[in-house]
Order: structure tokens, then C-alpha cells, then sequence
């Protein structure tokens, strides 16, 4: 294994940077808000330190399939439960604490309406991030699901790049190429320690 795959889920640190567009929704004129929703719970329970609440509005199953694609059925239930456990709480303790530094700074987000296509909706936002020293603005588009009658957030894409398809690409299928499920579990767990979320 070299020193890039030493380093396991790595890139979820995109959310760091991307998911500062997770604030209060400016007003809109979308007749259908469900869809937005997910990402103001996901938002208010990551700026008041109710980091379960957020993780909750994640869709761990949706996830798992896209990142591991084939493969994903051949996990046994045990393993599917444990990877999205593992990974939402290795995302809690890489990007949430940043993401409540970034809030501190965070001026304004207009929401555009949801484009919904069956059960599955995308949500572009643009977002004023007042640094001290300079204005940030951003385009941030979040892919979100229809699971029962709740909306879950699948995925956030900056500057056309999604943070699914670069986990995917450079982290899950080298590791289930070189050791298939076990290889990925194993790095996943040994991030899970390291960043000291409980692996049982």
C-alpha cells in the first residue's frame, strides 16, 4: 500500500471546503422546498455542536452504492451498516469542527430552486463567506434523495467536482482493487481510530 492510500478517506476534507454553503436559505420562489430541508438541519445541527442531527440527514445506503458501485452488494448487511457508520463519523471529526470555524464568518446564502427529477433533487447555492481580510463567494451544488418521506443529502459537488466521485476514484476502488471489502474496512477503521471514533 503506498503513503497515499496509507491515508484513508482523506479527501473527505473536501466537505471543508465545500460545505460552507450550508447555511440558512435565502428566501425563495421554489414551490417545492422539501428537498432543502435536509440541508438546513444538516447546517444548524452542525453550527450548534448537534453533530448526530446532522449526520442523520446523510443517506449512508446511497452513498455506499455509488462509492463502491458493484461491489457494494457483495458487502453482508454487517459490513454496509458498519462502512456508512464509520464514514459519516470519520466526516463528523474531519469537517464539521472547521465547518462551525467557517460559520463564524458566513454572511449570506441564496438557495436556487430545486431541480427535482423523480426521487432525486439538485440544489445550486451561492454563498458570501466575509473573511477579515477579503469576500469569498461560492457555488456549491448538493445532489439530495427522497428515502420514505424524507429528503437525505447525498453528495456536494464545488467547482464541478464532487466529493462522491474524487472519494471513489482515488481512495474506495484502489482499495477494493487491491483487497476488495476488507482492504476497505480495514483503512476505514484505521482513520475511524485516528480520528477517534469508536470502531464498535
Amino acid at each position: 500500500m503506498n503513503a497515499r492510500r496509507l491515508q484513508p478517506l482523506a479527501l473527505l476534507t473536501v466537505l471543508a471546503l465545500a460545505v460552507p454553503a450550508l447555511a440558512v436559505p435565502a428566501a425563495s420562489g421554489a414551490s417545492n422546498k422539501a428537498p432543502l430541508k435536509p440541508l438546513t438541519t444538516l447546517i444548524n445541527g452542525v453550527r450548534y455542536g448537534k453533530d448526530a442531527l446532522a449526520l442523520q440527514q446523510f443517506d449512508g445506503e446511497t452513498q455506499g452504492k455509488f462509492l463502491f458501485g458493484d461491489e457494494w452488494a457483495k458487502g453482508t448487511a454487517a459490513q454496509r451498516q458498519e462502512f456508512a457508520r464509520l464514514f459519516h463519523g470519520v466526516l463528523a471529526k474531519i469537517a464539521f469542527p472547521e465547518l462551525r470555524e467557517k460559520f463564524k464568518h458566513l454572511q449570506a446564502v441564496q438557495y436556487e430552486d430545486p431541480k427535482v427529477e423523480g426521487d432525486t433533487a439538485t440544489v445550486g447555492s451561492t454563498i458570501l463567506i466575509l473573511h477579515p481580510l477579503k469576500k469569498q463567494e461560492m457555488k456549491v451544488k448538493y445532489t439530495v434523495q427522497k428515502k420514505g418521506a424524507a429528503w437525505k443529502v447525498v453528495d456536494v459537488s464545488t467547482l464541478g467536482d464532487s466529493m462522491l466521485t474524487g472519494l471513489r476514484d482515488e481512495q474506495v476502488r484502489p482499495l477494493l482493487k487491491e483487497g476488495g471489502w476488507e482492504a476497505v474496512m480495514k483503512a476505514l477503521r484505521s482513520e475511524a481510530l485516528k480520528q477517534g471514533v469508536a470502531t464498535k
